[in-house]
């Protein structure tokens, strides 16, 4: 599962050919032993759990790289190889 961003001690990874999740545009993300699932773009929680202020802080980083996640989504549905992202500063 390739990492794609890191910051403020998130870590943020996207699966390859990971449509489980109804098919809809997901994040898989991780802070301090906590997981969730993030949709994209919307940002929205669809598993697990986050403190309120790293999930505010992913919610934030994913409306400003919709575009890219999403470019990351389509190829990582086809199995092919995800970009890095700028991580939120």
């Amino acid at each position: 599962m390739p990492t794609i961003s890191m910051f403020y001690g998130i870590i943020i990874r996207m699966l390859f050919m990971d449509t489980q999740q109804d098919h809809l545009p997901h994040l898989h993300v991780e802070y301090q032993g906590k997981r969730a699932v993030i949709s994209i773009p919307e940002g929205n929680l669809l598993e697990g759990d986050l403190p309120a202020k790293k999930l505010r802080l992913v919610q934030a980083w994913v409306a400003i790289h919709e575009d890219e996640l999403m470019a990351d989504w389509a190829l990582a549905v086809n199995g092919e190889p995800v970009f890095p992202i700028d991580p939120l500063r």
